[in-house]
């Protein structure tokens, strides 16, 4: 199993929304670093990829031992950046 870490802005982002729906990508992305299951596309012109949660979106790193968690937020706003 790969460990989970957020960066500060992913922290962030996720402390401005609902408990319930934290909760569901906090769990997607435990689930995803322990088995590589879920919804995952590699985003285009950059090396992160993007875990989908409803109308979420997670973009990540991810190494041999690490998913680090680069940003949480809207599927309409996350990709401006």
């Amino acid at each position: 199993m790969k460990t989970v870490s957020y960066r500060p802005n992913a922290i962030r982002q996720m402390s401005g929304l609902p408990p319930d729906i934290r909760d569901r990508i906090n769990a997607k992305v435990v689930r995803y670093a322990a088995t590589g299951a879920g919804d995952v596309k590699a985003l285009k012109g950059a090396p992160s990829s993007r875990l989908r949660v409803g109308d979420y979106r997670i973009v990540f790193d991810e190494t041999a031992v690490e998913v680090l968690v680069l940003a949480v937020a809207h599927r309409s706003e996350v990709y401006r950046r």
